[in-house]
């Protein structure tokens, strides 16, 4: 007998999960009409997650190319777009574990991406740049796991935001400067990591 998935599982900690709820549901009565008028045209909230995938992963070749101001436009383009899907999820009454899944891979990979083309054009050290995406997968991957044995963190780093916030002040007013933030951001998500493996495999 196949076992039957955990009710809910995120990559939030516990805190996380009760903010990004009364988040989701503020946001939901803000935009009412923007997600009326999406619902009205059958947008879906996989449709906007794929549009906020394909921006996010869009910046990279734009930023290569020299349009930097257009690539920092893609990459806001993403964070918007990534914040519209849950709450149509919700407006639609579509919210499920397989949106929340799709929508952490579809962030993991633009972080991803995003952090390879800053090392490759020299905004971000290899050691800095690699040592911050593998901390963050393993962190996503372990609050993953704890949520669905129901040992969910208690306080989760999610930096993405703040290096992505970042990359102006890199690129126009202290060049060199953004490898501070993600040598920062790895110490806590290898701090978090550990904590995280510890406790599950305790678990075990």
């Amino acid at each position: 007998m196949p076992l039957e998935p955990p009710e809910k599982v995120t990559c939030y900690s516990e805190g996380e999960g009760t903010f990004m709820q009364y988040s989701q549901e503020w946001r939901g009565q803000l935009l009412k009409p923007l997600l009326a008028a999406l619902a009205r045209f059958r947008v879906t909230p996989n449709h906007l997650t794929l549009l906020s995938l394909l921006a996010g992963l869009a910046f990279c070749p734009v930023f290569l190319w020299g349009f930097r101001p257009v690539a920092l436009g893609l990459l806001l383009a993403h964070v918007l777009l990534d914040g519209l899907d849950g709450p149509l999820a919700r407006f639609t009454h579509q919210a499920s574990n397989r949106g929340s899944f799709t929508d952490t891979a579809t962030d993991q990979m633009v972080v991803t991406f995003s952090t390879v083309t800053l090392i490759y054009a020299g905004h971000a050290g290899i050691w800095p740049g690699a040592l911050y995406l593998f901390f963050y997968g393993v962190v996503v991957i372990f609050a993953m796991v704890r949520n669905a044995l129901a040992i969910p963190y208690s306080w989760v780093v999610r930096p993405r935001f703040l290096v992505y916030a970042w990359i102006p002040v890199e690129i126009y007013l202290w060049p060199g400067s953004l490898d501070v933030p993600l040598w920062i951001m790895t110490l806590l998500l290898g701090f978090k990591g550990l904590t995280g493996f510890i406790q599950i495999r305790r678990r075990m």
